[in-house]
């Protein structure tokens, strides 16, 4: 119990409730022979494109070491498109999660488990939760898969068989990648980041968008932080955008979700028609990773389109505020981080954030400037010239 890196107090008190009443779970689980050679997996990771994006070279790793294996992937509906880009993904399943739905919708942790035992049909030899949450390890057991993998830190240890406690100071991809390296007994790391299968047409689309700029240089604007705690200020989005088409040559592409419309209309409004593309809600996501593909540069806070630039290779210049580079940081040769160093920044207080940062910017991202940004944008946009 003291192992649980919880940073609500209330939540934190009812997983240990939790806890409590699942403890003699894990003596009747005493004694399961972890299957050597797995046949059938699940991975369950039902969060945001970013947090989906961040297990794409631990699913590389568990094919590597388990090639003879089936792989499915339990993601939200809104991942569905992108999960079924990732190499060594056989099957594709989907549950909506009630909080980490934007819209309301969802199931609740009881409609999640009936709808993972259906599956118990399948016979999975090995289940495993990505996430350090005592709600997907309830989910993956009522998988029945004969051997459970997942987080301790979280809650929910008595319903693993192998459980680690998630390293808050580690890479999120690097905590996969242990998770996996634990429950294979010969694992295989298969390297760099694989590649996501992006469909012929997608590129094509991405081309055809793309050839209205003449040559112009194609920089992201992502505007969006996703939560107002993420969000740099508009107006410092815009003064970027302003002078990268006066001063570099530069035609910007703008990304975004509909519910961002109003922020891209910012940006866009301040331009040149024949210099800006407006993407916010237009296309599909994998034509929207097929165009971050084509960009010399994406500039953005921390968001999932951030960590799907890094999927495709682009550089990337992003803003970080409340939430921990170290966890969460693309690591591209060519990337850039723009933070500032504050004594309580990174806090990576996101989905409750101290109430002193509530209701406008936080310290953290309103001293991150424009100047600051922009030297980090020349320095990737130069290094890349040399």
């Amino acid at each position: 119990m003291s192992r649980l890196a919880i940073t609500d107090r209330r939540e934190r008190a009812l997983v240990r409730s939790a806890d409590a009443l699942l403890a003699p779970l894990a003596l009747m689980r005493r004694g399961h022979a972890r299957p050597a050679s797995p046949q059938r997996i699940v991975c369950l990771r039902l969060e945001r494109i970013g947090d989906l994006l961040l297990i794409v070279t631990a699913i590389a790793d568990l094919e590597a070491s388990f090639p003879e294996a089936s792989i499915d992937l339990v993601v939200g509906t809104w991942n569905r498109e992108i999960a079924a880009a990732i190499p060594g993904v056989d099957r594709i399943e989907t549950l909506d999660a009630s909080w980490l739905s934007r819209n309301g919708a969802g199931r609740g942790v009881a409609g999640l488990m009936r709808e993972a035992a259906r599956w118990r049909s399948r016979h999975y030899d090995l289940a495993i939760n990505f996430e350090p949450d005592i709600r997907g390890n309830l989910v993956i057991a009522a998988i029945g898969a004969r051997w459970t993998a997942g987080y301790a830190s979280g809650g929910g240890a008595a319903l693993l068989d192998t459980a680690l406690d998630y390293d808050t100071r580690s890479h999120t991809s690097d905590n996969a990648r242990a998770l996996v390296s634990a429950i294979a007994p010969n694992a295989r790391s298969a390297g760099a980041p694989p590649a996501l299968a992006i469909p012929r047409a997608n590129r094509d689309q991405a081309a055809q968008l793309l050839s209205r700029f003449n040559g112009a240089r194609p920089i992201g604007i992502h505007v969006s932080g996703g939560r107002p705690i993420k969000q740099w200020p508009e107006a410092r989005f815009r003064e970027i955008a302003e002078r990268l088409v006066r001063d570099r040559e530069a035609a910007i592409v703008l990304t975004g979700a509909e519910g961002d419309r109003g922020q891209a209309d910012l940006i866009r409004d301040a331009l040149p028609a024949a210099r800006v593309l407006d993407l916010t809600g237009g296309v599909s996501l994998l034509t929207v990773a097929a165009v971050l593909e084509r960009l010399d540069l994406f500039v953005t806070g921390d968001t999932g389109p951030m960590h799907l630039a890094h999927a495709v290779g682009t550089p990337i210049v992003a803003i970080f505020g409340p939430s921990d580079p170290t966890r969460y940081a693309p690591r591209g040769l060519r990337d850039r981080i723009v933070r500032v160093d504050l004594a309580c920044s990174p806090c990576n207080r996101i989905r409750v954030p101290p109430a002193r940062c509530t209701g406008h910017t936080p310290d953290c991202l309103t001293a991150v400037d424009v100047a600051t940004v922009m030297a980090a944008i020349d320095d990737v946009l130069d290094g890349a010239a040399r």
